[in-house]
């Protein structure tokens, strides 16, 4: 948290909300859906790549805030293996920003100890692209600070798939699958993001109501923060405003509330079992 404060103008909004997060209370992994880019140039009557340009601002931005925050994990949801079906000028001007993206931030990631990792059928993707990723993936491999996944070329229900994939995989080359049985533990571990933190809170902005096919199995307790803002317009103290909402939140994954102290009466007795 003083990382934060250390950029925050002392009585301004951002600064008051920033006093009112508990630092302890900080999300290990937020996960966002950035929404919008289209429909934020389509309103300034601008070709839809300006709002993709535009929204490399807000990555640069939540990248800072989250690693200042002490957050563990940053998943941003880039490009989707339903986003094949848009117009092959579009796409194709997407695979030329994440090259742009990756060259200009990289020297960013190294001087902020980030890591970046990859998920999705990245062998899918232009052979210039791949090498990008590959090479910025490389390079920061042994930073220790946050860590921050593109999902490229990502659907929710192919990575169970490639889970799944994975687990038959092993068990044929270990001669097992006769005896296999598979559990959460072990899809978990075989996910793209095996190994880290289930997301704790998922944003998305644009105000769609939605989850879009994105870590499906990883959100199942996830809070979820929906905003009406494009994710061009994304700032700093919108990402604040998030993670104040998040810590307001009861969690209480499946059981009771934390906040109760002692069990309601009518909990003494089993649901319409008599007390003998």
């Amino acid at each position: 948290m003083q990382d934060l404060f250390a950029v925050l103008t002392p009585g301004d909004e951002e600064w008051q909300l920033a006093q009112s997060i508990d630092p302890a209370k900080i999300p290990a992994h937020v996960a966002i859906i950035m929404d919008g880019n289209g429909r934020w140039a389509t309103m300034r009557s601008l070709p839809r790549i300006a709002g993709h340009r535009a929204g490399i601002e807000p990555v640069r931005t939540v990248v800072e805030t989250c690693a200042r925050l002490g957050v563990e994990c940053l998943t941003l949801y880039a490009f989707s293996v339903e986003n094949w079906k848009r117009p092959r000028s579009e796409v194709d001007t997407l695979w030329r920003l994440l090259r742009y993206y990756l060259k200009v931030e990289l020297p960013r990631l190294m001087r902020n100890n980030i890591r970046l990792t990859v998920i999705g059928r990245v062998e899918s993707l232009p052979v210039a692209a791949q090498e990008e990723l590959e090479s910025a993936v490389e390079r920061t491999a042994r930073n220790t600070g946050l860590r921050v996944n593109l999902a490229i070329n990502y659907g929710g229900r192919t990575e169970l798939v490639d889970a799944v994939n994975r687990i038959l995989d092993e068990a044929r080359r270990k001669g097992t699958l006769q005896k296999l049985s598979v559990d959460e533990d072990m899809i978990s571990a075989n996910l793209y993001t095996g190994g880290q933190p289930d997301p704790d809170l998922l944003i998305r902005t644009s105000g769609e109501m939605r989850i879009s096919n994105f870590l499906l199995w990883q959100i199942a307790y996830a809070e979820l923060y929906v905003t009406e803002t494009y994710w061009p317009d994304f700032k700093r103290i919108d990402f604040l405003k998030a993670v104040a909402e998040y810590q307001k939140r009861d969690r209480r994954f499946g059981g009771l509330t934390n906040r109760t102290s002692k069990p309601a009466e009518w909990m003494d007795e089993p649901l319409g079992v008599p007390a003998p």
